[in-house]
């Protein structure tokens, strides 16, 4: 019984050690967010959000500045809050803008990222190109045309 005692406490501090709360996370670099992936596909190397959607840019912002608003965003959903570069990406590209609705959303090399709502989820390319001016972002925060 008391071997079994040891054990059991044992194993609730590994545990313990292993978990964490907000302030450990944080500390671990979790802070800023879920993590920005690439994936590589038929367009080659592309940026996809943390549940494996691909991510977009808009030729009509203007530099870090989100121009899809209203009924451009609800088909192309912006990437919000800030996020993390996952492996194979740069941290340094990384950032956010502010929306003028007051929301954050993403950048990777000065582009605001944005999903499209057709795509469904992981997988599918479907905006590509749309209006040629909705373009897949690659590694290095491209647009691939």
């Amino acid at each position: 019984m008391k071997k079994m005692l040891v054990v059991a406490v044992t194993a609730l501090a590994v545990l313990a050690a292993c978990g964490g709360d907000e302030e450990g996370d944080a500390e671990n670099g979790d802070a800023a967010g879920p993590a920005i992936g690439v994936v590589s596909g038929s367009l080659g190397e592309y940026l996809v959000d943390a549940e494996g959607a691909t991510l977009y840019l808009f030729v009509p912002d203007a530099g870090a500045e989100s121009t899809c608003y209203d009924d451009c965003a609800e088909l192309w959903p912006p990437l919000e809050g800030a996020v993390s570069a996952g492996d194979g990406l740069d941290e340094s590209l990384v950032g956010t803008t502010e929306r003028t609705d007051g929301t954050t959303q993403a950048t990777y090399n000065g582009h605001p990222l944005y999903l499209y709502t057709p795509d469904g989820g992981p997988g599918p390319t479907t905006g590509q190109g749309v209006g040629d001016v909705w373009w897949v972002v690659d590694a290095a925060g491209d647009p691939i045309m």
